[in-house]
């Protein structure tokens, strides 16, 4: 058995070994490749109906308890978005400018800087006509002296921003966020 992360358990090698050099959405190919992944302690079904009852509609809060994988299938029974971005390989505000981009499909050269990000999120989204809503994992912020907490809190604030937009929008956004504590790094306390 190999451990993928906190969140689920791979029992298949040939989904972790798949994982190595895409630069693709690494959930988009661990969801496509669930026939081979079991989580362990599987929600019951009555909790799986509900769990969001006790999250807000438009909220950024730490991942805790939830699972990734969970999360990804309350997102597709409510009919909602789902975004996801593995974040634990990078280092500075541009590698996660970068990351976020590429994982959410978001047009490249806009988002280079928080404000972008901002209006890819809201606005440019809000165009492309009605959403039914938005469930968002950000999955291992970088904790490194480039990106210490006060970076963290900045990007964790633009999604804050967008929350509040979409609020007015009568659209739920839920934002997931975990920080990585690599070896490296000096871990940073929140």
């Amino acid at each position: 058995m190999n451990r993928m992360s906190d969140n689920f358990t791979a029992h298949d090698t040939h989904v972790v070994s798949g994982l190595s050099g895409r630069s693709a959405n690494h959930f988009q190919y661990i969801l496509s490749s669930r026939q081979s992944i079991v989580c362990s302690e599987p929600l019951p079904e009555k909790a799986t109906l509900c769990l969001f009852k006790n999250v807000r509609p438009n909220i950024v809060q730490s991942i805790r308890a939830f699972r990734v994988l969970d999360l990804a299938q309350e997102a597709a029974q409510l009919g909602q978005h789902f975004l996801y971005a593995s974040c634990s390989d990078v280092q500075t505000k541009a590698e996660l400018l970068s990351t976020i981009t590429a994982s959410f499909l978001l047009p490249k050269p806009e988002s280079k800087n928080y404000d972008a990000l901002y209006d890819n999120l809201t606005e440019l989204i809000r165009k492309a006509g009605p959403q039914p809503g938005f469930v968002i994992v950000l999955e291992g912020l970088p904790a490194t002296q480039k990106f210490d907490k006060e970076a963290r809190e900045t990007l964790l604030d633009v999604f804050r921003e967008a929350a509040e937009f979409w609020a007015k929008c009568d659209v739920d956004f839920r934002v997931f966020f975990s920080f990585a504590l690599s070896s490296s790094a000096t871990p940073a306390y929140s």
